[in-house]
């Protein structure tokens, strides 16, 4: 065993991520299939359940239901349709979701440079990582959900919703990460998306088959095949190979298909 990664938190339990040996990635599983990883996913889990406010899913049937309307009206545009958002690499081994925030958030505002350490801050990230669920940070009404939270405290009106997903995410689930990218992109917004890679997994363009908990912005969607594939921005991109060691091979922004990265974040999820 190697030293641990922190890119990102298992939980509201924050722990060290394990680098494990490495293995060849393996295709996405049909929806009638385990996920690849899905059976480590289940065994190494600690967040435990989770649970939207009365509010929460208000919002997400309402959303849901404009983001199917838009996706059935889309048009092919030739290519990606992109947010806009502006990448920053994260300052450390562990603030990959304080960056992501400002990368989420400057798709919106068109506003780049923000600092990662008021993002650290406002996110209660520790060097485990930032939370995905089980975090109250310090803003009105908190809901555990500390990505969706601020998204929301900083961008008041944009009504982000956390989307927690299965280990193994089904067809239902992959469809509706589509809608979503789609409707975010189209109304000048991103999504945060909370990864969670595990060796003879998928995995984001350039990382290792370890385990990750990682947060990344995805920023836009291919119209030539209907969101079929996304883009997305990714915070180990442009970080020094002293910060993380394998830094080197990630790119800033990338493509991936939206059924692999919706694999990739089950066990966790998305804020939309």
């Amino acid at each position: 065993m190697t030293p641990t990664t922190r890119l990102g938190t298992r939980a509201a339990v924050l722990g060290a991520v394990a680098l494990l040996t490495a293995a060849t990635a393996v295709p996405v599983a049909s929806a009638t299939e385990p996920a690849p990883g899905a059976s480590y996913k289940a065994g190494h889990d600690t967040l435990g359940p989770q649970r939207l406010t009365p509010a929460q899913r208000r919002l997400a049937a309402a959303k849901q239901t404009e983001a199917e309307r838009t996706y059935a009206g889309a048009r092919a545009l030739a290519g990606y349709k992109l947010s806009g958002a502006l990448h920053q690499s994260q300052q450390t081994s562990y603030w990959c979701g304080p960056a992501t925030l400002v990368i989420t958030q400057s798709a919106h505002d068109e506003v780049g440079g923000r600092s990662q350490q008021d993002a650290a801050t406002l996110l209660k990230t520790t060097t485990s990582g930032t939370a995905w669920y089980g975090i109250d940070i310090n803003v009105p009404s908190p809901t555990g959900y500390p990505m969706a939270d601020a998204l929301n405290y900083r961008l008041p009106g944009a009504g982000y919703v956390p989307k927690a997903l299965p280990y193994t995410p089904t067809a239902t689930d992959k469809a509706n990460f589509k809608q979503h990218i789609v409707h975010n992109t189209d109304n000048d917004y991103a999504i945060a998306g909370n990864a969670w890679e595990v060796p003879g997994g998928p995995h984001l363009v350039g990382h290792p088959n370890i385990e990750i908990f990682h947060w990344v912005s995805i920023d836009g969607y291919n119209t030539d095949t209907a969101a079929g594939e996304v883009d997305y921005l990714d915070p180990v991109g442009g970080v020094s190979t002293s910060v993380i060691s394998w830094a080197g091979s990630v790119p800033k922004s990338a493509h991936i298909s939206s059924d692999t990265i919706t694999t990739i974040m089950g066990g966790r999820g998305y804020v939309w």
